[in-house]
């Protein structure tokens, strides 16, 4: 199966299917131009006391913690296929709880508690670029977030794509990390651009939006109550205190469903 949550895009495959071949088969499944293409798949394994759990696998073929929209797009499907309301989501980066608001044909709006955010003010050293000033944020994955004024998200006189390739790539983040260059558009509103680790830039995230929003209200001062814009879309931000469970909302579309083949082996993929 396919969907996207605000143009950030994900297969879900049965973990069953995945025979092993995890990384494998984000490589080639993911593929834009040879295979159906996406930011990563969702493998989605149905325990045997009822539970579910994921594993995220980006586009490369790396592992992650876990995804926001990918694991509200999974929400969206459980919705879809199986009538669930309210489903836990276990994740490498801990359960996530998501709710359906709103659900219309193939489009649900999908709440979920995303944890306790962390955020750390932090300059870090790029070589080649200089001193920068932003945040360590953890969403059960890692963020640096860097504010930025110019319209086009850039800085230190980069392109925010080309600066988010250094930074993500880093060895200052012994896994890497993702990065957000955020604008802070009002008391209740930021813009951000995403460079995804393991994906590059994407239209959206989940703890992107997640990251970029804790980071604007407790660095910035910004409302505990945000719209945070990205290129594919407005998603909704919800941070009581900086102790308490922030709660991203958010849509997720289911797009198809289908069979995969592989060549060598011949073995079939259900997606």
């Amino acid at each position: 199966m396919k969907a996207h949550a605000c143009g950030n895009d994900f297969l879900i495959v049965e973990e069953a299917d995945a025979a092993g071949a995890h990384a494998a088969l984000a490589r080639r499944l993911c593929a834009r131009n040879t295979s159906i293409g996406a930011d990563g798949i969702e493998f989605l394994e149905h325990r045997a006391n009822g539970d579910f759990f994921l594993r995220l696998f980006n586009a490369d073929g790396s592992e992650a913690e876990l995804s926001g929209n990918g694991t509200r797009c999974v929400a969206a499907w459980l919705a879809h296929s199986q009538g669930l309301r309210e489903v836990a989501l276990g994740t490498l980066g801990g359960v996530r709880n998501c709710r359906v608001i709103e659900a219309n044909g193939p489009v649900y709006q999908i709440e979920t508690e995303m944890g306790v955010p962390r955020v750390e003010a932090r300059t870090i050293e790029i070589p080649g670029v200089g001193a920068m000033e932003g945040a360590v944020v953890h969403v059960g994955n890692p963020h640096f977030v860097l504010f930025v004024e110019r319209e086009d998200f850039g800085a230190y006189g980069l392109a925010w794509q080309e600066l988010g390739a250094k930074i993500s790539a880093s060895p200052l983040f012994a896994q890497g990390t993702n990065v957000e260059f955020v604008q802070v558009r009002g008391a209740g509103e930021i813009a951000f651009r995403i460079f995804e680790r393991g994906c590059g830039p994407t239209m959206s995230s989940g703890t992107g939006t997640c990251a970029a929003s804790a980071a604007a209200m407790f660095l910035r001062g910004t409302n505990r109550e945000l719209t945070a814009l990205a290129e594919g879309g407005a998603q909704r931000t919800v941070w009581p205190a900086n102790d308490a469970v922030m709660r991203l909302t958010g849509p997720a579309e289911i797009v198809c469903r289908g069979e995969a083949f592989q060549v060598e082996p011949r073995v079939a993929v259900a997606i």
